[in-house]
């Protein structure tokens, strides 16, 4: 047991590494744009399936609670909180579109909708991706393994190229936790 303990902090730790090299370029651009939107009025629409869904939810809450420093709300909303919503769309429509019609009812042109999938290919995280960028929104996907079908069809894709989703999904974490850092800094100053 201990062997497996220590090997998952291994790898764990080794992808955490691996994505400050590889991906904070991308982490830059996005925390850009998120503040772009932000000044400007507009809000962001975050979605994922299982943990993903509950990162969406974490990630919401930080923007619209606080990270680390009291400041003004920010505009975000998670699109996995309505079970109304998602279970009406999914009978009625397919789960396919539980989040595309979210965002056909709420995103305006200049939101920013960030979709995440630990695959790349959750199909209502895609269809949703899709729709945003017909409403001249632009589209963040956190992803794992190759980025899947999503990662070539959204304006950023933020991909943790392991295999193993909890490596992706700790990793994910950790960039949520960066983006609203970095967020909160540009935004309201040093903590």
């Amino acid at each position: 047991m201990q062997r497996k303990i220590q090997h998952h902090f291994d790898c764990h730790v080794q992808t955490i590494r691996w994505a400050a090299d590889a991906l904070s370029g991308e982490i830059q651009r996005c925390v850009e744009l998120l503040c772009q939107t932000l000044r400007r009025g507009n809000k962001v629409l975050i979605m994922g399936n299982g943990g993903s869904a509950a990162d969406s939810q974490h990630f919401a809450a930080e923007l619209v609670g606080r990270f680390l420093k009291n400041r003004a709300a920010l505009p975000a909303i998670a699109l996995t909180t309505d079970t109304s919503i998602l279970t009406a769309v999914g009978n009625d429509f397919g789960f396919d579109q539980v989040f595309s019609r979210q965002v056909e009812a709420l995103a305006v042109e200049g939101d920013v909708v960030i979709g995440i999938s630990t695959s790349g290919h959750s199909e209502n995280v895609r269809r949703a991706l899709q729709l945003a960028r017909e409403k001249n929104c632009s589209t963040v996907a956190l992803l794992g393994r190759d980025g899947g079908v999503i990662a070539s069809e959204v304006d950023q894709a933020l991909t943790v190229a392991v295999q193993e989703t909890p490596f992706i999904q700790e990793t994910h974490l950790t960039i949520i936790h960066l983006l609203c850092d970095l967020v909160e800094q540009e935004l309201f100053g040093q903590a």
